[in-house]
């Protein structure tokens, strides 16, 4: 997979991906991440990327003629299953969309900034917009850099073990169950006694519950879908 990502702030997006899981998918040429400073685009001496807004009103607003630019450069090159926008004022990511990116091959994102992006890049150019939430950050670098984490996790052969991306929360619309590791007490904390019994299809059928059980009374809105 190829992931291309265009930024105003490039250098916000450097640390989350050269650590970790997503550092092993590029290493192991399973995930492609380029980065494209939109400042490159920018127009006239003083490369401007951002102007007021028409009508008036506080903050500024990303120009339209460097970002086309920018994505016409790159539809010249290849091209992409998927350009997303990231915004605030758009559907919110979840697990299902996630796995369904993760099946694509070129993906582009475009990260907002200010006020946002002309609206006419996004009624020309933008197939998918995704929230990660009902608020607003600075930019959209770290919610691009939440996308691709979520996405290319799930990529065959980024995790050793896949089954474990199969079992996270939300893959069928219930939260994981609790998990426990050694030692089996700590100051008077027992591990539940099923998970010691050696019998997995019990282990199994108490995940289960529990995970029930967690999204009833944590999410329950989860199960009404």
């Amino acid at each position: 997979m190829r992931i291309d990502i265009i930024s105003v702030a490039p250098n916000l997006l450097e640390s989350p991906f050269n650590h970790s899981i997503i550092k092993r998918a590029q290493d192991k040429g399973l995930a492609e991440i380029v980065i494209h400073d939109l400042r490159k685009f920018g127009l006239g001496n003083y490369k401007q990327i951002d102007d007021t807004q028409f009508g008036g009103g506080a903050g500024m607003v990303l120009m339209i003629e460097p970002i086309s630019n920018c994505i016409k450069q790159l539809l010249a090159e290849r091209e992409y299953d998927e350009v997303i926008y990231m915004t605030p004022d758009a559907k919110t990511l979840n697990q299902s969309t996630a796995n369904t990116l993760s099946l694509k091959e070129n993906i582009l994102i475009l990260t907002g900034h200010y006020k946002g992006v002309d609206q006419r890049i996004r009624d020309k150019y933008i197939t998918k917009e995704i929230s990660i939430g009902d608020y607003v950050l600075t930019g959209g670098e770290l919610a691009a850099a939440v996308l691709v984490d979520a996405v290319v996790r799930l990529i065959p052969g980024v995790i050793g073990d896949e089954q474990s991306a199969l079992t996270d929360s939300f893959q069928d619309n219930l939260l994981s169950p609790p998990v426990y590791t050694r030692p089996a007490e700590f100051d008077g904390m027992k591990v539940p006694a099923i998970l010691l019994s050696g019998n997995f299809p019990k282990i199994d059928d108490w995940r289960s519950d529990q995970a029930y059980k967690r999204t009833q009374q944590i999410r329950p809105d989860l199960l009404d879908d």
